[in-house]
């Protein structure tokens, strides 16, 4: 028997032939690719426009995987949590973060992530697939109804700061973004959206030569190779100075915000020298801003946050060399929603179990 396709990675072209095909009219084609994307419907029952016996002919010969929310945490500061489940059963996670000004999403673009950055949760966990251009759509429009039922108001920015590398899941990601600032779909500017990277400069070179049109984030974190190596393994093989060339180019083709991220860690990347270094990074790059990020700590880790002193001073010596930076409060601690947070807890406590066990053996 062949498999079922998805019927949302088909076209409105190729929907328009396969209903040509089976004999109904053209324009059934249409009815169902907005209910697919702008009515954002999520089985073939929801399409009361069309016949029974058509719905259950669609239901045959396609699947319509969604996905759905498990669970859902509120945080004593607005922060909303959601953990989605795919149709066979991985779990990823999302955020609401509300502001006077802003509700903003944060999604994620892999289940897992294979980078392995020592400070970040999920970068304890294995990759396990990419989520497929659909499913980001489902995330962004599930947190968009969360931002309607608890704030009555909709989704103003969306950044792709959650779980996953979204440069290498590049088509998906592009996609999904496509279908998010369609008119067919939820018709977002896309000046309205970061996508952040933990520096894959080839893939940044690509956005410039694709002349995408939204903004750009680079996760720096340490502004030298040596402390880069060794908190981002990445680093080995995309160093500061491809990044900075990389990003260069990304400038000059599409004209993009950019944004610097970076975390302060105790002792490790937050003394004046380190701020000095940063300095010299920014002024190489057309930069908008650079994110100065509250640390949060993981159980997997052993990185610590930096007294408010030597936050301040931090802040301080950036801000007489001009720099234009900003210190990003942490949102979401208390249900493990902050940045760098998100992680399938019962699959962090397994890490965590396996490293003490390790420990245990090599003593």
């Amino acid at each position: 028997m062949k498999s079922q396709k998805n019927i949302r990675h088909l076209s409105l072209e190729e929907l328009t032939n396969y209903f040509e095909q089976i004999g109904e009219k053209k324009f059934r084609a249409k009815q169902v690719y907005e209910w697919l994307w702008l009515k954002q419907a999520h089985s073939f029952e929801a399409m009361t426009n069309l016949s029974k016996e058509l719905r259950t002919t669609l239901q045959e010969h396609f699947t319509l995987p969604a996905l759905k929310v498990e669970t859902t945490q509120y945080s004593e500061d607005g922060t909303v949590k959601s953990r989605f489940k795919t149709v066979e059963g991985h779990m990823v996670e999302g955020v609401l973060i509300p502001a006077d000004e802003r509700q903003t999403a944060c999604v994620s673009s892999q289940i897992g992530c294979s980078l392995s950055c020592k400070f970040c949760a999920t970068g304890y966990m294995e990759r396990k697939r990419n989520l497929d251009y659909d499913e980001i759509y489902d995330e962004v429009v599930l947190l968009n109804q969360q931002a309607n039922k608890v704030y009555n108001k909709k989704l103003s920015n969306i950044v792709f700061m959650g779980m996953g590398e979204p440069l290498l899941n590049y088509k998906n990601v592009l996609k999904a973004i496509e279908k998010i600032t369609s008119p067919e779909g939820l018709g977002m500017s896309p000046r309205r959206i970061t996508v952040s990277t933990a520096g894959v400069a080839k893939m940044i070179k690509q956005l410039g030569d694709d002349k995408v049109r939204f903004n750009l984030a680079l996760s720096l974190h340490a502004a030298n190779d040596v402390k880069r190596n060794e908190i981002m393994p990445i680093n080995e093989s995309n160093n500061i100075k491809a990044l900075i060339e990389a990003l260069n180019y990304f400038y000059k083709q599409t004209g993009n915000e950019i944004t610097f991220e970076y975390i302060l860690f105790q002792n490790f990347n937050d003394s004046i020298k380190d701020a000095d270094e940063l300095i010299k990074i920014y002024r190489q790059v057309p930069a908008d801003l650079v994110n100065i990020i509250e640390y949060n700590p993981i159980d997997a880790a052993k990185f610590l946050k930096p007294d408010e002193e030597t936050v301040e001073k931090f802040m301080n010596h950036l801000s007489k060399a001009r720099v234009n930076a900003r210190l990003r409060r942490s949102r979401g601690k208390d249900i493990d929603a902050a940045c760098g947070q998100l992680a399938n807890k019962n699959t962090l406590e397994l890490v965590e179990k396996m490293n003490n066990e390790q420990l245990t053996m090599n003593n």
